[in-house]
Protein backbone atom coordinates (compact mmCIF):
# COMPACT_ATOMS: atom_id res chain seq x y z
CA UNK A 1 0.00 0.00 0.00
CA UNK A 2 1.99 2.83 -0.81
CA UNK A 3 1.23 6.49 -0.61
CA UNK A 4 3.31 10.10 -0.31
CA UNK A 5 3.55 9.17 3.26
CA UNK A 6 5.14 5.89 2.36
CA UNK A 7 7.39 7.18 -0.28
CA UNK A 8 8.54 9.93 1.62
CA UNK A 9 9.62 7.98 5.36
CA UNK A 10 11.02 5.19 2.61
CA UNK A 11 8.48 2.52 4.46
CA UNK A 12 6.28 -0.24 2.95
CA UNK A 13 2.88 0.59 5.00
CA UNK A 14 1.21 3.84 5.90
CA UNK A 15 1.20 2.91 9.54
CA UNK A 16 3.15 5.26 12.15
CA UNK A 17 3.86 4.22 15.99
CA UNK A 18 2.70 7.06 17.87
CA UNK A 19 5.62 8.64 20.11
CA UNK A 20 4.33 8.05 22.85
CA UNK A 21 6.05 9.04 26.27
CA UNK A 22 6.65 6.67 28.60
CA UNK A 23 5.23 3.74 26.00
CA UNK A 24 7.34 3.66 22.90
CA UNK A 25 10.65 2.96 23.79
CA UNK A 26 13.53 0.26 22.02
CA UNK A 27 11.73 -2.87 21.57
CA UNK A 28 8.53 -1.63 20.14
CA UNK A 29 10.19 1.10 17.84
CA UNK A 30 11.96 -1.80 16.12
CA UNK A 31 9.32 -4.34 15.94
CA UNK A 32 6.72 -1.59 13.78
CA UNK A 33 9.74 -0.75 11.79
CA UNK A 34 11.07 -4.07 10.94
CA UNK A 35 7.44 -4.78 10.11
CA UNK A 36 7.60 -2.14 7.44
CA UNK A 37 5.60 0.33 9.44
CA UNK A 38 7.45 3.61 10.87
CA UNK A 39 8.34 2.77 14.40
CA UNK A 40 8.66 6.38 16.58
CA UNK A 41 10.55 6.52 19.82
CA UNK A 42 8.88 8.55 22.77
CA UNK A 43 11.13 10.98 24.30
CA UNK A 44 9.26 13.51 26.19
CA UNK A 45 9.92 11.33 29.15
CA UNK A 46 12.89 10.42 28.49
CA UNK A 47 15.88 11.93 29.98
CA UNK A 48 19.16 13.17 27.02
CA UNK A 49 21.11 9.79 27.61
CA UNK A 50 18.16 7.21 27.90
CA UNK A 51 17.18 9.16 24.92
CA UNK A 52 20.49 9.00 23.23
CA UNK A 53 20.79 5.34 24.79
CA UNK A 54 17.38 4.40 22.81
CA UNK A 55 17.83 5.66 19.48
CA UNK A 56 21.49 3.83 19.64
CA UNK A 57 19.43 0.60 19.99
CA UNK A 58 16.88 1.06 17.44
CA UNK A 59 19.44 1.46 14.87
CA UNK A 60 21.55 -1.24 16.05
CA UNK A 61 18.31 -3.38 16.07
CA UNK A 62 17.61 -2.74 12.61
CA UNK A 63 18.59 -0.99 9.38
CA UNK A 64 14.44 0.54 9.03
CA UNK A 65 13.72 4.16 9.34
CA UNK A 66 12.51 5.92 12.82
CA UNK A 67 11.62 8.76 14.25
CA UNK A 68 11.31 10.81 17.63
CA UNK A 69 9.04 12.35 19.38
CA UNK A 70 9.72 15.51 21.80
CA UNK A 71 7.80 17.59 23.68
CA UNK A 72 8.57 21.13 22.28
CA UNK A 73 7.33 22.77 25.19
CA UNK A 74 9.61 20.98 27.58
CA UNK A 75 12.24 22.78 29.30
CA UNK A 76 15.76 22.21 28.22
CA UNK A 77 18.30 22.71 24.95
CA UNK A 78 16.13 22.05 22.09
CA UNK A 79 18.84 22.08 19.78
CA UNK A 80 21.31 20.13 21.72
CA UNK A 81 18.34 17.32 21.61
CA UNK A 82 18.22 17.76 18.16
CA UNK A 83 21.78 17.21 17.04
CA UNK A 84 21.58 14.16 19.30
CA UNK A 85 18.66 12.95 17.21
CA UNK A 86 20.31 13.48 14.02
CA UNK A 87 23.91 12.22 15.35
CA UNK A 88 21.99 8.98 16.37
CA UNK A 89 20.77 7.86 13.02
CA UNK A 90 17.06 8.98 13.28
CA UNK A 91 15.12 10.00 10.12
CA UNK A 92 12.56 12.31 11.67
CA UNK A 93 12.27 14.62 14.27
CA UNK A 94 8.11 14.74 15.82
CA UNK A 95 7.36 18.00 17.52
CA UNK A 96 4.81 17.11 19.97
CA UNK A 97 3.51 20.51 21.20
CA UNK A 98 4.54 23.87 19.05
CA UNK A 99 5.76 24.29 15.88
CA UNK A 100 10.15 24.12 16.51
CA UNK A 101 10.67 26.60 13.59
CA UNK A 102 14.38 27.07 15.50
CA UNK A 103 15.22 23.42 14.13
CA UNK A 104 13.83 23.20 11.36
CA UNK A 105 16.78 24.58 8.69
CA UNK A 106 19.18 21.84 11.46
CA UNK A 107 17.21 18.53 10.77
CA UNK A 108 16.63 19.93 7.09
CA UNK A 109 20.78 20.25 6.79
CA UNK A 110 20.99 16.88 7.69
CA UNK A 111 18.61 14.61 5.93
CA UNK A 112 15.75 14.53 8.73
CA UNK A 113 12.44 15.08 8.11
CA UNK A 114 10.01 17.36 10.54
CA UNK A 115 6.80 16.38 11.09
CA UNK A 116 4.10 18.22 13.66
CA UNK A 117 1.32 17.41 15.64
CA UNK A 118 -1.71 19.37 14.72
CA UNK A 119 -5.39 19.63 16.76
CA UNK A 120 -6.25 22.71 14.93
CA UNK A 121 -6.22 23.63 11.30
CA UNK A 122 -4.16 26.99 11.89
CA UNK A 123 -1.63 24.35 13.79
CA UNK A 124 -1.37 22.97 10.16
CA UNK A 125 -0.73 26.55 8.43
CA UNK A 126 2.12 27.29 10.62
CA UNK A 127 3.38 24.20 10.63
CA UNK A 128 3.91 24.17 6.79
CA UNK A 129 4.93 27.66 6.90
CA UNK A 130 7.55 26.84 9.47
CA UNK A 131 8.96 24.48 6.72
CA UNK A 132 7.39 21.17 8.25
CA UNK A 133 7.40 18.21 6.04
CA UNK A 134 4.21 16.30 7.08
CA UNK A 135 1.55 17.37 9.80
CA UNK A 136 -0.05 14.84 12.31
CA UNK A 137 -3.78 15.95 12.37
CA UNK A 138 -5.00 14.22 15.67
CA UNK A 139 -8.53 14.53 17.21
CA UNK A 140 -9.81 14.29 20.28
CA UNK A 141 -10.28 11.05 20.35
CA UNK A 142 -6.19 10.24 20.77
CA UNK A 143 -4.90 9.56 24.43
CA UNK A 144 -2.83 11.72 25.84
CA UNK A 145 -2.37 15.74 25.80
CA UNK A 146 -5.38 16.20 22.91
CA UNK A 147 -7.33 19.48 21.83
CA UNK A 148 -11.11 19.69 21.19
CA UNK A 149 -12.23 18.86 17.47
CA UNK A 150 -12.79 15.26 16.54
CA UNK A 151 -10.72 13.32 13.74
CA UNK A 152 -13.54 12.63 11.44
CA UNK A 153 -13.83 16.91 10.97
CA UNK A 154 -10.24 17.35 11.24
CA UNK A 155 -8.83 15.39 8.81
CA UNK A 156 -10.28 16.64 5.97
CA UNK A 157 -10.44 20.28 6.99
CA UNK A 158 -6.73 19.90 7.59
CA UNK A 159 -6.15 18.15 4.04
CA UNK A 160 -8.13 20.88 2.17
CA UNK A 161 -5.68 23.21 4.12
CA UNK A 162 -2.12 21.65 3.63
CA UNK A 163 -2.65 18.22 2.12
CA UNK A 164 -1.44 19.70 -1.66
CA UNK A 165 1.73 20.86 -0.10
CA UNK A 166 2.79 18.36 2.31
CA UNK A 167 1.23 14.80 3.65
CA UNK A 168 -1.44 14.58 6.45
CA UNK A 169 -1.32 11.29 8.48
CA UNK A 170 -4.98 10.76 10.56
CA UNK A 171 -4.77 10.17 14.59
CA UNK A 172 -7.18 9.54 17.26
CA UNK A 173 -9.59 7.05 17.90
CA UNK A 174 -7.59 4.43 15.27
CA UNK A 175 -7.15 1.01 16.37
CA UNK A 176 -7.39 -0.84 12.72
CA UNK A 177 -7.20 -1.59 9.18
CA UNK A 178 -10.95 0.03 9.07
CA UNK A 179 -9.01 3.08 10.50
CA UNK A 180 -6.55 3.07 8.31
CA UNK A 181 -9.18 3.26 5.18
CA UNK A 182 -11.25 6.01 6.34
CA UNK A 183 -8.30 7.98 6.51
CA UNK A 184 -7.40 7.54 3.42
CA UNK A 185 -11.01 8.20 2.05
CA UNK A 186 -11.04 11.41 4.30
CA UNK A 187 -7.96 12.08 2.04
CA UNK A 188 -5.04 11.54 4.43
CA UNK A 189 -1.74 9.19 3.68
CA UNK A 190 -1.62 6.89 6.14
CA UNK A 191 -2.45 6.86 10.26
CA UNK A 192 -0.57 7.63 13.64
CA UNK A 193 -1.45 5.10 15.83
CA UNK A 194 -0.91 5.50 20.01
CA UNK A 195 -3.19 3.01 22.31
CA UNK A 196 -3.67 0.56 19.82
CA UNK A 197 0.40 -0.38 20.49
CA UNK A 198 0.71 0.07 23.69
CA UNK A 199 -1.69 -3.40 23.51
CA UNK A 200 1.50 -5.34 22.40
CA UNK A 201 3.72 -7.69 24.33
CA UNK A 202 6.49 -5.18 23.05
CA UNK A 203 5.01 -1.82 24.36
CA UNK A 204 6.65 -0.65 27.54
CA UNK A 205 3.97 0.09 30.56
CA UNK A 206 3.61 0.57 34.44
CA UNK A 207 2.11 -2.62 36.32
CA UNK A 208 -1.81 -2.21 35.66
CA UNK A 209 -1.70 -0.10 32.14
CA UNK A 210 -2.32 -3.38 29.50
CA UNK A 211 -4.75 -5.19 32.08
CA UNK A 212 -6.82 -1.83 32.57
CA UNK A 213 -6.88 -1.43 28.46
CA UNK A 214 -8.22 -4.60 28.21
CA UNK A 215 -11.05 -4.22 30.87
CA UNK A 216 -12.16 -0.69 29.21
CA UNK A 217 -15.48 0.30 27.44
CA UNK A 218 -15.53 2.61 24.87
CA UNK A 219 -16.57 5.25 27.39
CA UNK A 220 -13.90 4.16 29.61
CA UNK A 221 -11.60 7.37 29.25
CA UNK A 222 -11.85 11.04 30.08
CA UNK A 223 -10.54 14.34 29.04
CA UNK A 224 -8.65 15.21 32.38
CA UNK A 225 -5.92 17.99 33.67
CA UNK A 226 -5.77 15.56 36.65
CA UNK A 227 -1.81 14.09 35.47
CA UNK A 228 -0.05 17.13 34.10
CA UNK A 229 -2.42 20.37 33.86
CA UNK A 230 -2.92 20.35 30.47
CA UNK A 231 -6.09 18.20 28.73
CA UNK A 232 -5.12 14.87 28.64
CA UNK A 233 -7.33 11.92 27.40
CA UNK A 234 -7.10 8.59 29.85
CA UNK A 235 -8.34 5.79 31.62
CA UNK A 236 -11.00 7.24 34.14
CA UNK A 237 -10.24 6.53 37.67
CA UNK A 238 -10.01 7.46 41.00
CA UNK A 239 -7.77 10.26 40.51
CA UNK A 240 -9.81 11.54 37.39
CA UNK A 241 -13.22 11.33 39.74
CA UNK A 242 -11.13 13.20 42.92
CA UNK A 243 -10.37 16.38 40.75
CA UNK A 244 -13.75 16.48 39.03
CA UNK A 245 -15.28 16.44 42.50
CA UNK A 246 -12.49 19.37 43.57
CA UNK A 247 -11.05 21.23 40.42
CA UNK A 248 -10.15 23.76 42.64
CA UNK A 249 -7.59 21.77 43.28
CA UNK A 250 -6.14 21.57 40.73
CA UNK A 251 -2.83 23.62 39.31
CA UNK A 252 -1.12 24.49 35.64
CA UNK A 253 1.22 22.79 33.82
CA UNK A 254 3.75 21.46 34.64
CA UNK A 255 3.04 22.37 38.09
CA UNK A 256 -0.09 19.27 38.40
CA UNK A 257 2.65 17.35 36.21
CA UNK A 258 5.30 17.84 39.44
CA UNK A 259 2.21 17.04 41.75
CA UNK A 260 1.10 13.94 40.02
CA UNK A 261 4.68 12.67 39.42
CA UNK A 262 5.82 13.45 43.35
CA UNK A 263 2.51 12.60 44.53
CA UNK A 264 2.79 8.61 43.36
CA UNK A 265 0.05 8.57 40.71
CA UNK A 266 2.03 8.83 37.41
CA UNK A 267 5.07 7.08 36.57
CA UNK A 268 6.18 8.36 33.39
CA UNK A 269 8.85 6.03 31.93
CA UNK A 270 8.30 3.38 34.27
CA UNK A 271 7.90 -0.22 33.51
CA UNK A 272 6.29 -3.28 34.81
CA UNK A 273 8.95 -3.31 37.92
CA UNK A 274 8.58 -0.02 39.08
CA UNK A 275 7.48 0.03 42.54
CA UNK A 276 4.40 2.29 44.26
CA UNK A 277 2.07 2.47 41.12
CA UNK A 278 -1.60 2.10 42.49
CA UNK A 279 -3.71 0.96 38.98
CA UNK A 280 -6.75 2.65 41.20
CA UNK A 281 -5.11 5.80 40.58
CA UNK A 282 -2.56 6.03 38.19
CA UNK A 283 -2.50 8.09 35.25
CA UNK A 284 -3.14 6.03 31.95
CA UNK A 285 -2.92 7.97 28.74
CA UNK A 286 -5.25 6.04 26.25
CA UNK A 287 -7.23 6.64 23.61
CA UNK A 288 -11.52 6.31 22.27
CA UNK A 289 -10.40 3.25 20.75
CA UNK A 290 -10.05 1.52 23.49
CA UNK A 291 -13.04 -0.38 23.83
CA UNK A 292 -12.10 -2.05 20.52
CA UNK A 293 -9.41 -3.53 21.76
CA UNK A 294 -9.51 -7.02 24.27
CA UNK A 295 -5.66 -9.11 23.66
CA UNK A 296 -2.27 -8.29 22.83
CA UNK A 297 -1.02 -8.57 19.70
CA UNK A 298 2.95 -8.35 18.40
CA UNK A 299 3.63 -5.45 17.20
CA UNK A 300 4.77 -6.36 14.10
CA UNK A 301 1.71 -8.61 13.42
CA UNK A 302 -0.40 -5.73 14.29
CA UNK A 303 1.18 -3.62 11.71
CA UNK A 304 0.66 -6.55 9.08
CA UNK A 305 -2.95 -6.98 10.32
CA UNK A 306 -3.88 -3.31 10.28
CA UNK A 307 -2.70 -2.91 6.24
CA UNK A 308 -4.28 -6.54 5.24
CA UNK A 309 -7.55 -5.23 6.71
CA UNK A 310 -7.03 -2.16 5.10
CA UNK A 311 -6.51 -3.46 1.67
CA UNK A 312 -9.92 -6.06 2.29
CA UNK A 313 -12.08 -2.69 3.02
CA UNK A 314 -10.62 -0.77 0.14
CA UNK A 315 -11.51 -3.70 -2.24
CA UNK A 316 -14.67 -4.47 -0.84
CA UNK A 317 -15.83 -0.57 -1.57
CA UNK A 318 -15.12 -0.76 -5.01
CA UNK A 319 -17.88 -2.30 -5.74
CA UNK A 320 -19.76 0.59 -5.53
CA UNK A 321 -18.07 2.66 -7.92
CA UNK A 322 -19.64 4.11 -11.27
CA UNK A 323 -23.20 3.56 -9.80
Amino acid sequence: MQTRLTEILGVEHPVMLAGMGGVSYATVVTAVSEAGGFGCLGASTMSHETMVREIADVRSSTDKPFGVDLLTAMPGSMVAQVEAIIEGGATVFVAGLGVPAEVVELCHANGVLVVNMCGKVDHARRALDAGCDMVVAQGTEAGGHTGTVATMPLVPQIVDAVGEQIPVVAAGGLFDGRGLAAALALGADGVWMGTRFIATPEARSVIGYKEAMLAAGEDGTVVSKAFSGKTMRVLRNDTTRFYEEHPNELTPFPEQLGISMNGGFFHLGGDEHTPGVDPAREGYPTGQGVGAIDALIPAGDLVRQIVAEAEGVLASLSRYAGR
